[in-house]
């Protein structure tokens, strides 16, 4: 029976019985003695075993009144404010399984009072960081018109503020875009449509977006991998991702460098390695590429927002991956980014 799983229980129903069997061998022997009437002598100790029993059910009733009263009180203080609230559970029973989830329970509502207040301080964080990030192109764009406006007669000028007003809008639109996306990956509000999908095609599609700029900038972008290498990955959000890198690599690079994208398939991984010999990374900056808008104090990069490298690493890991970097500085970075190959049965 579970109700005897409590130990206090138990012992209430065995002091019960002892007094019962104590009745039963008295009422026995004074009948057998016969100092006294038989009727007599059951009507005593029937009133004494039903006084003792009486006093058994108060002992135990006082004390499971006190514990309830104790477990009001910490219910009470949790209410109140006081985290640490906790009931003392240390016993078996129907009841202190009730205090256990209890104690449950809180510690649910703990994490989720945590998870709201950081929140609630990365809302804030990101609403000073916009901010920050959105006064220096606003400043340039007020600056830019104010020039527009004095030289409207002079045509070379207004191309030449108009080009740069359009770079500041790009810039603007970029963070706006960048922040929907990083948005959603973090809600839980994208559904990934995954579909097995070539990974050469998905590397020379990455490299036609780039094509124009790296020719400009004359730099080169290389691909090399078995052309047969499948993926299940949603195509438009890994591009993405390897988009925001490559990118990186363009923006740490100089004239005639190069950006290397590799790939290989082993039974198990399918890795990719995006690499350049650019300017790298200084180790300082190592553990805080991914973070959002992080920007590097030994960084000659103006354009940057820092929301790409923590976009592409969002989305590889909503893709089961996982994105690390090695960088040696003067010499070049190369991000590994790795995905588990599913087992056949």
């Amino acid at each position: 029976m579970r109700i005897l799983a409590n130990r206090k229980i138990k012992l209430l129903f065995i002091q019960i019985l002892t007094c019962i069997a104590a009745f039963i061998v008295a009422t026995s022997v004074l009948m057998l003695l016969s100092f006294v009437p038989a009727a007599r002598s059951i009507f005593i100790c029937a009133l004494c075993m039903a006084l003792v029993i009486l006093l058994l059910c108060y002992g135990y009733f006082k004390e499971q009144y006190r514990t309830l009263e104790t477990a009001v009180s910490e219910i009470t203080a949790y209410i109140s404010g006081d985290p640490d609230a906790r009931i003392e559970c240390n016993d078996e029973g129907e009841l202190y399984r009730l205090f256990h989830e209890v104690n449950t329970l809180v510690s649910i509502l703990n994490a989720h009072a945590q998870q709201e207040l950081k929140s609630k301080e990365f809302l804030k964080d990101t609403i000073a960081d916009i901010s920050h990030q959105l006064k220096a192109p606003l400043a340039a764009l007020n600056i830019y018109n104010g020039i527009l406006q004095s030289e409207a007669e002079n045509s070379q000028t207004i191309e030449e503020f108009t080009t740069l007003s359009e770079q500041e809008l790009g810039r603007i639109e970029t963070l706006v875009q960048n922040l929907l996306k990083i948005t959603k990956m973090d809600a839980g509000t994208v559904v990934l449509d995954k579909r097995m999908e070539n990974v050469s095609e998905m590397m020379e599609c990455v490299k036609r977006r780039f094509a124009f700029r790296a020719e400009r900038e004359e730099k080169e972008i290389r691909l090399t991998g078995d052309s047969a290498v499948t993926l299940l990955c949603d195509r438009d959000w890994l591009t993405e991702a390897l988009d925001n890198i490559v990118k990186n690599a363009l923006d740490h690079t100089k004239k005639g460098d190069w950006i290397d994208i590799a790939w290989l398939q082993s039974p198990a991984i399918l890795q990719i390695r995006i690499k350049d010999n650019g300017c790298g990374i200084h180790h300082e900056d190592l553990y805080h590429i991914f973070k959002r808008f992080y920007r590097s104090k030994f960084s000659k990069d103006t354009q940057g927002i820092g929301l790409g490298l923590p976009l592409a690493k969002s989305i590889i890991e909503a893709h089961s991956g996982t994105v690390k970097v090695d960088s040696e500085l003067g010499a070049g970075t190369t991000f590994i980014i790795e995905f588990l190959i599913p087992t056949k049965l």
